[in-house]
């Protein structure tokens, strides 16, 4: 696949994800949009007014700014970026938000079709790009940003579903990437090590950790590995994705148990 295929997958993955959002959305009741969720101090329409804000920028709308309080879930400046949106929002009615976040998506995916990205390394528009992201990593990270909310979302308001969209395997591929870095300098692995995890409905993902400590994939399949880790889609997703009902225990750990156990414990890559 050539990088410009690449990221026309990513911005195919990231309108899917939009219109599955926006379909759960519509099905919500008002007191749905009051439901705490996963996410410390934030609740269904936290979540929404987050991606509305989000798919504004990337979409054109005016940079926003709010005097973000002090508070316990705010622990970082992306932290703090990332609330304004909700302040911004705590009147708006859950229509107008509906409405923000398809509005401005739509804009977004008709330049996208317009002008195809065809360079990843390069800038990312707006405010991202000011931050340091490329195309390509903002591409990536939206469909991931969209399909973990759409879950918080389904689980805060009791309606299971959409583990197996393109959204779902993006996602649980991606944070899979992560691992390596986990085995290496969170779990401490010692140089040689390795772990492969197995997660329903996707190729194992092999790392080990190399003389200077780092974390690196495997191309080849190990035949004897440290340790293994398998689990399932959804609760793969809820440990890296560092959510509150993630559940350790649904993780088989084969070989290395002290080391495994580390590993789950560590698991969550998400910012």
């Amino acid at each position: 696949m050539t990088s410009t295929e690449q990221l026309q997958t990513y911005v195919d993955t990231w309108w899917s994800s939009v219109q599955d959002l926006l379909a759960l959305l519509e099905e919500l009741s008002e007191p749905d949009w009051g439901l705490a969720t996963d996410l410390p101090g934030w609740d269904v329409r936290a979540i929404a007014s987050h991606v509305a804000h989000l798919e504004g920028l990337t979409g054109g709308a005016p940079r926003e700014d709010a005097e973000v309080p002090e508070s316990e879930h705010i622990r970082t400046p992306m932290g703090q970026f990332t609330e304004i949106g909700v302040l911004t929002r705590r009147d708006a009615s859950p229509a107008s938000i509906i409405d923000e976040i398809r509005r401005y998506a739509s804009v977004r995916h008709e330049e996208l079709l317009a002008s195809p990205p065809e360079d990843p390394a390069a800038p990312a528009s707006g405010v991202f790009g000011a931050i340091g992201w490329t195309t390509g990593k903002l591409l990536r990270n939206r469909p991931l940003d969209l399909w973990l909310h759409e879950q918080d979302i389904r689980r805060a308001t009791g309606r299971p579903g959409g583990l197996d969209t393109a959204g779902a395997i993006h996602t649980t591929d991606y944070l899979l990437e992560g691992v390596g870095f986990v085995l290496a300098k969170k779990a401490g692995g010692a140089a040689g090590s390795s772990v492969v995890v197995e997660v329903e409905g996707h190729a194992p993902y092999a790392f080990t950790v190399t003389k200077d400590g780092k974390g690196v994939p495997l191309a080849n399949p190990v035949a004897d590995p440290t340790v293994t880790l398998s689990t399932d889609r959804e609760t793969y997703v809820l440990l890296a994705g560092g959510r509150a009902s993630a559940d350790p225990s649904k993780v088989t750990i084969t070989g290395d148990t002290t080391l495994g156990t580390k590993i789950v414990e560590n698991l969550n890559i998400t910012p």
